[in-house]
């Protein structure tokens, strides 16, 4: 089943303008991330409801909760191995569990004193964290930072063999929203449904950096 949708200018309304949050569609028990594979991939995930075929979990894989990052990212659907978007739906206690494991992709010198502390600490999570320029729908940056999660080894595992509980293909979707806004500009665009998602554990807010937001 497709997610709620509403008009990107009604959410442009209420989402903060600057600062770290994580924005996502989100219920009382899960929250959507997104990614685009190729068509191998992504088939064989909506069959399936599970990872497995070319999928591979030597790699790691990175995951958006953020709709319209995830549409810069892939070019809404048109870049080469990216011509199927995801959304999948995880327990909100399993995907805050990658978010207390998480690790940033990059030395942060506020939160690891030395190099080695930080090192360290890449070698013992299976969980990468990174914070980008979110972006407009035209693929503008914007002054709000969004997050990705970069899976691995048994998170990775979890992630994609028992904690989804939906796979759901948006490609279709995302073509229409890409034919609307190409012809009526963001206007007439329509997203998932999001809002500001904090973790139930004020510690893991902390541990990841993130914002204030009432």
């Amino acid at each position: 089943m497709l997610p709620e949708v509403e008009p990107y200018r009604d959410q442009l309304r209420v989402w903060p303008k600057n600062g770290r949050h994580i924005l996502a569609h989100f219920d009382a028990e899960t929250i959507l991330v997104y990614q685009a594979y190729r068509p191998a991939i992504g088939r064989f995930a909506v069959e399936h409801g599970t990872f497995g075929g070319e999928f591979r979990y030597s790699r790691m894989s990175w995951v958006k909760p953020n709709f319209l990052w995830m549409m810069f990212r892939s070019g809404w659907g048109t870049k080469p191995d990216q011509e199927v978007t995801l959304a999948l739906r995880l327990r909100r206690p399993f995907f805050d569990a990658l978010l207390a494991q998480a690790v940033p992709s990059s030395w942060d010198r506020d939160r690891y004193a030395r190099h080695a502390d930080w090192g360290r600490a890449v070698t013992r999570s299976d969980v990468r964290l990174q914070w980008d320029p979110d972006h407009h729908p035209s693929g503008a940056k914007l002054d709000r930072r969004a997050i990705q999660l970069g899976l691995r080894g048994e998170a990775l595992e979890a992630f994609g063999r028992w904690e989804l509980v939906e796979v759901i293909d948006l490609s279709a979707f995302v073509a229409g929203q890409r034919e609307r806004l190409a012809a009526g500009g963001v206007g007439a665009l329509v997203t998932p449904r999001e809002r500001v998602y904090r973790p139930a554990d004020p510690a893991v807010a902390r541990h990841l950096g993130l914002d204030e937001w009432v």
